[in-house]
């Protein structure tokens, strides 16, 4: 995705002149840093692992954005039970034996544990902005152990902190005399070996809340 139209350099401080090849390797330079193909809306399926005791998961890509008609970001969504563990909830005062036993007999008998099942996508709660998704409740208690999420995420509008990033990079571009020395083509691996110093901190910081971090 380019990030910067030719009708919007002199509003970001870039010459007229300046080639377009130059803004698609800067927004390329853009996305390979947020580690995303792209900061535009996209859609993503990502597994999850669950930890213990724990119903949310958090997603990698942010911010979430539905994309119309849909309502929600969320487009699908399955979880896999685990292996309930013997005896770690109380005793229930009726019965001999621990909910976590009773629990373990009845997913067995069934062959749940390492199944997969269909999540209603409607029925969990999520943050836009955290990726943080809270998923429903199990009437038999059982517990997910990991969940597959399809889901979209990204800009709908980019926003000017981006754009004056992108335009920021050609700028520090411009300033390498090695990337001037053929202005015509920029190289991939030319950007990337010259990324700490076109990346300087003003555009690392523009770009950190569209950083993807895998949270474990």
């Amino acid at each position: 995705m380019i990030y910067l139209d030719a009708s919007e350099y002199g509003t970001y401080g870039l010459e007229k002149t300046v080639p377009a090849a130059w803004i698609a390797a800067a927004s390329s330079l853009m996305d390979a840093h947020c580690r995303r193909p792209t900061l535009g809306v996209a859609q993503y399926v990502e597994r999850v692992r669950l930890r213990p005791d724990r119903n949310t998961v958090r997603l990698t890509y942010l911010p979430l954005a539905a994309v119309a008609p849909a309502p929600s970001p969320l487009v699908a969504a399955r979880g896999r039970y685990a292996v309930p563990r013997r005896g770690e909830d109380r005793p229930v005062p009726d019965l001999a034996r621990p909910v976590g036993d009773l629990a373990l007999d009845v997913a067995l008998v069934f062959g749940l544990p390492g199944t997969w099942s269909t999540i209603d996508a409607t029925s969990m709660d999520f943050c836009a902005d955290t990726g943080e998704l809270t998923l429903p409740s199990n009437p038999l208690g059982f517990g997910y152990n990991e969940v597959e999420i399809t889901y979209t995420a990204g800009l709908a509008v980019i926003p000017d902190a981006v754009k004056f990033a992108c335009a920021q990079i050609v700028r520090n571009a411009q300033a390498t005399p090695a990337l001037n020395v053929r202005v015509g083509s920029l190289e991939r691996m030319q950007l990337e070996y010259f990324a700490d110093t076109l990346l300087d901190p003003t555009v690392r910081a523009s770009l950190a809340p569209y950083v993807a971090q895998k949270v474990g």
